[in-house]
């Protein structure tokens, strides 16, 4: 993600970089030593798309301040 927005890390901790994934479960996160985008823990497809044929779990990045 850092790579991908061209910002240093703390650059990433300086603007309150984030990511938010709908509803209340937060399926993904930033890893704060690498800048990666992760997932925060296992999920089960199963589970979240019994009946859909193409599961799509949406997240959104946000950042404070200009880009």
């Amino acid at each position: 993600v850092a790579k991908d927005l061209g910002l240093q890390l703390p650059a990433l901790r300086d603007r309150g970089v984030r990511v938010v994934s709908e509803g209340r479960t937060q399926h993904f996160a930033l890893h704060g030593m690498t800048g990666h985008l992760v997932t925060s823990e296992r999920i089960d497809r199963e589970q979240l798309c019994r009946l859909v044929e193409k599961c799509v779990l949406r997240c959104e990045l946000i950042a404070e301040g200009q880009m």
